[in-house]
């Protein structure tokens, strides 16, 4: 990563640190019904996101603000899927490549699969990344995509974030073995690399990315990286976690690291200040314009299920519709 692409991450980076501990006050607050942080993992999500085309496609988990804001995602429409007002998100999946957030453990792995195959299939040379976590790895609907990825060669880039916790199971107690090396049982090449050392996360994507974009097939990627916060903010971590160890893991902050590499490169303060400043600009418009969002008409859950609705749904339809109605 050249000097100017190192300040970009660290910006992006440093923007969805303030979106994620913005979005927790928010749920605090009454405006979010859950949210899960996702602090401590901005190297790993931000640099290799940066690795890809514009026109590759990201299939995110429920955990990717980081890949969302480094893929331009708005903001608000995709923490309205964090106040339940339309599922996956309301931001326009096709212009972001950005596909739904999943939070279904583990399904989303077959989507990537499935859509980069119908990329190859026309004749395109754009790939798929799918994110997950490493307890994501235990679902059977993991297996089967490295299999079916494995056996068809797949353009797609597994990146597992293995944050040390699988809600609050520690990984070594629901994953047996090496994660990143379950891709040699499916026929592809594996990598492990430090999840908090953003130029070690480029390199691996950009390489993984390449080596799909040839043919040669799918590579499963396992960052190490830390989660600082609970699993969600419906969960309480203090009654599983040490303390020690998030204050090991904050004490190798992602951002600090870079920060430390930036300035001593020579950048000066005042760019880390005006960092700061966009930052925070960037968070009061989200609070602002959240609060503004008016939630999508309940009768818009029909509208994208069948092309020709059956008759029991149609009926429900209506019947929604009256019950809603002004004088209903």
């Amino acid at each position: 990563m050249d000097a100017d692409r190192l300040r970009e991450t660290y910006r992006l980076m440093l923007l969805a640190r303030r979106y994620d501990e913005e979005a927790v006050r928010l749920q605090r607050q009454g405006e979010l019904v859950a949210f899960p942080p996702m602090s401590g993992q901005e190297a790993a999500q931000v640099a290799s996101v940066l690795a890809l085309r514009p026109a590759d496609m990201v299939f995110p988990s429920y955990r990717e603000l980081g890949v969302a804001v480094g893929r331009g995602v708005d903001m608000t429409g995709y923490m309205l899927a964090f106040r339940g007002a339309w599922n996956g998100g309301l931001y326009d999946c096709r212009r972001h490549r950005f596909a739904p957030m999943a939070s279904s453990v583990g399904s989303h792995l077959l989507h990537a699969v499935g859509w980069a195959m119908g990329a190859r299939l026309d004749g395109r040379d754009e790939i798929s990344i799918v994110y997950f976590g490493e307890g994501a790895t235990s679902e059977g609907d993991a297996s089967e995509a490295f299999n079916f990825a494995g056996v068809f060669r797949a353009p797609v880039v597994f990146f597992c974030q293995n944050n040390g916790w699988a809600i609050s199971v520690p990984a070594e107690r629901q994953s047996a073995g090496e994660i990143w090396r379950r891709g040699e049982a499916f026929g592809f090449p594996g990598v492990r690399v430090d999840g908090d050392d953003p130029e070690a996360v480029f390199a691996a994507t950009s390489a993984a990315a390449e080596r799909a974009r040839r043919g040669e097939g799918p590579t499963l990627i396992e960052a190490l990286t830390h989660r600082f916060g609970p699993h969600s903010t419906a969960d309480d971590d203090t009654r599983y976690r040490e303390r020690a160890e998030v204050e090991t893991a904050r004490r190798n902050d992602p951002l600090g690291r870079l920060r430390a590499r930036l300035a001593g490169s020579g950048v000066p303060d005042s760019w880390f200040s005006d960092a700061e400043d966009e930052a925070r600009l960037a968070v009061s418009e989200l609070r602002a314009s959240l609060a503004a969002a008016e939630n999508p008409p309940a009768v818009e859950m029909f509208d994208f299920v069948y092309a020709a609705p059956p008759p029991a749904l149609a009926l429900q339809r209506r019947q929604l519709e009256e019950l809603l109605a002004p004088d209903g």
